[in-house]
């Protein structure tokens, strides 16, 4: 007569669980740099300490677009500093835009699990734990910083910055007084916030901060969602996570908050800001 097995061992909790997945799961961070070599040291930095604290695998790709600052020159030297199998550089000779240089990095991707981020200091890795957390709660496809729910929130941007953001022209009293080093000021803050809005009736993305870049997908969910974005620059991002409504993927959010940048020039122009309300125009006439 066969025998029944039975585990000696007690059932695990349900936190047990997260944190064994979380060690079978590998977490690939994009990086994307164009003329980015006095921030690149510092933000990696940041990014091995996280990991390492939270006892995390990971490996960090720089796709860096021909800068001619040197940005190369620095991600070589971190390569041999941290290791070719943490750091891997993988470089272009040009400027080809932010889709395709996520493509070009999920390429050399070993993670089940892609993080995409600025290089610029914007997003702190110390969120990305809580991205990881939110991420096995829920078990989500995408989990995306907000600066629009909690906690969340802006500090040192300038009007052009807050203009993207929120999706239309600055619409109260008072968004002037915002100075580029300045923190939020309440009246910019309720006008950012309304604009945000705005740009929620339009497209129904069903996530609370459309323009955010600081994201975690399941890898193949991220294939996918770029085969189907045909936006450029800075409308690329909300479209992302239209796409990702259409195909009826799920979306969790942590609260952030979103710093400018420490060294270096804003990519952001006045070609920029045509270009994005174009965009949200197209995606409003189109999804």
């Amino acid at each position: 007569m066969a025998s029944l097995e039975v585990s000696g061992s007690p059932p695990r909790s349900r936190r047990e669980l997260e944190v064994r997945s979380t060690l079978q799961d590998k977490y690939s961070v994009l990086l994307p740099t164009y003329n980015e070599r006095e921030n690149l040291p510092l933000i990696v930095w940041l990014l091995v300490k996280s990991f390492s604290e939270s006892g995390i695998n990971y490996e960090i790709i720089i796709i860096d677009d021909g800068s001619p600052d040197g940005t190369r020159d620095v991600a070589e030297q971190l390569e041999k500093i941290y290791g070719s199998d943490r750091i891997l550089l993988r470089p272009r000779e040009k400027k080809l835009g932010l889709g395709t240089a996520y493509i070009h990095g999920m390429k050399h991707a070993t993670g089940n699990y892609i993080i995409i981020m600025d290089a610029d200091l914007s997003h702190h890795p110390k969120f990305i734990p809580e991205f990881i957390r939110k991420q096995k709660e829920g078990n989500f496809d995408i989990v995306s910083g907000t600066r629009y729910k909690g906690n969340g929130g802006v500090y040192g941007w300038d009007l052009k910055r807050k203009i993207i953001s929120d999706g239309v022209l600055p619409c109260c009293p008072g968004w002037s007084l915002l100075g580029s080093n300045d923190p939020p000021i309440s009246a910019s803050w309720d006008c950012s916030r309304g604009a945000n809005f705005l740009t929620q009736i339009l497209l129904r993305p069903g996530a609370s901060d459309l323009t955010g870049s600081f994201r975690l997908y399941r890898k193949e969910v991220l294939e996918k969602l770029i085969e189907k974005c045909v936006s450029k620059g800075y409308v690329f991002q909300m479209e992302m996570i239209v796409r990702a409504r259409q195909l009826n993927y799920t979306i969790g959010e942590v609260p952030i908050s979103f710093v400018d940048r420490v060294y270096g020039e804003s990519k952001l122009g006045g070609n920029e800001i045509v270009s994005f309300l174009r965009g949200l125009l197209t995606l409003f006439a189109t999804t």
